[in-house]
């Protein structure tokens, strides 16, 4: 992304390694990391979320947009509360799936709706018909949000990941004042 999107509440930017402890608070959770697709283990250590961050760094600007992998940061106090991300989904590489991964202390305040609909609304401005979002039918926290974006349900499909998920799908003609 060219430069930070700014909701009311939030600034999603380019991750950098000094966001490695914030980021640990992520995706070192076992409440978070269980329910990601692709399945990911807890990072375990800074170090190790260290690694993960300069290899999304180094990979972000070889990304034909709107893939990538962004920060979430609050704009009042600057705290790192969550990341999303835009990417392929396998095995065929043709449908992008956005997602959003909160820290648990950032959970119930509409963090992760908010930011979506930033980085939703800015993908298609990339030449983008659709995006998916997939979540395993248990995770209510990740449906009831596909939901708040106007994601419609497609069904649900053991297509991607090896995993039985809920696929949810938004169009352009979606979004709120189209």
């Amino acid at each position: 992304m060219d430069m930070p999107l700014v909701t009311d509440r939030l600034i999603i930017r380019d991750w950098s390694a000094d966001d490695a402890e914030a980021a640990l608070e992520i995706y070192g959770s076992v409440d978070v990391t269980r329910w990601l697709t692709p399945a990911m283990h807890r990072v375990e250590d800074v170090a190790g979320m260290r690694s993960v961050l300069q290899a999304w760094q180094e990979a972000q600007p070889n990304l034909l947009k709107p893939r990538g992998r962004w920060a979430v940061q609050l704009r009042e106090g600057g705290e790192v509360v969550g990341g999303l991300s835009i990417r392929l989904l396998p095995p065929y590489e043709e449908d992008l799936e956005v997602s959003w991964q909160l820290d648990r202390k950032a959970w119930g305040h509409g963090y992760a709706t908010e930011a979506a609909r930033a980085l939703i609304a800015w993908a298609f401005t990339q030449d983008v018909d659709e995006l998916f979002a997939v979540a395993r039918p248990a995770n209510r926290r990740a449906i009831a949000t596909a939901e708040r974006l106007g994601m419609q349900w497609v069904g649900e499909t053991a297509k991607y990941y090896d995993l039985t998920l809920q696929a949810y799908r938004i169009r352009q003609s979606d979004l709120p004042g189209v």
